[in-house]
């Protein structure tokens, strides 16, 4: 992994800038970070220093910051916000591998005739009801999303599950 420090009214010594990479190669330990430019900026504060890290990935970008007193506190701070960054981010991709749940690429779907491309069509009888009422019905039905009609408003809408266990809502205009 390649490092560039740079920094904002004060100079980067040889020492901060070997703690700087030290400490980053601890990530290297969770990924792959050949291929990596890390930019790391030190901003000095009345009685305080800010270390921001930026660690652009293919898949995402890591970014943290933090400020302390003392230089080498803040990049310690950083480095922990950064390593729960790439444990939380990599357990979400183990999740998406077990489930099944793949990266959509429309070309996978580009090519196919018509007929392949919907393998069900069904047909539903949108009843009136409240919200409540058809995230109760999703529930009992153990399906993902709910069409309903609002009794409240009248237009047809979505409830579905979200990934963090909320509900989202799509409504027609």
């Amino acid at each position: 992994m390649e490092v560039l420090v740079r920094s904002d009214k004060t100079t980067v010594t040889k020492a901060m800038k070997d703690y700087v990479k030290e400490k980053l190669s601890k990530l290297e330990k969770y990924t792959v970070l050949d291929d990596v430019k890390a930019t790391v900026f030190v901003k000095v504060r009345s009685y305080s220093q800010k270390v921001e890290v930026t660690i652009p990935l293919k898949t995402l970008i890591l970014r943290a910051e933090e400020e302390s007193e003392d230089f080498y506190s803040a990049v310690d701070l950083v480095i922990s916000k950064l390593e729960r960054q790439i444990r939380k981010n990599k357990t979400k991709l183990k999740k998406k591998e077990k489930t099944g749940i793949k990266e959509f690429n429309i070309d996978d779907i580009i090519d196919l005739s018509e007929d392949e491309k919907i393998v069900k069509r069904k047909k539903i009888e949108i009843k009136p009801m409240s919200l409540d009422e058809a995230i109760l019905q999703m529930e009992l039905l153990g399906h993902n999303f709910y069409m309903y009609k609002d009794s409240d408003l009248g237009s047809v809408a979505l409830v579905y599950k979200r990934r963090d266990g909320g509900y989202g809502v799509i409504e027609e205009e």
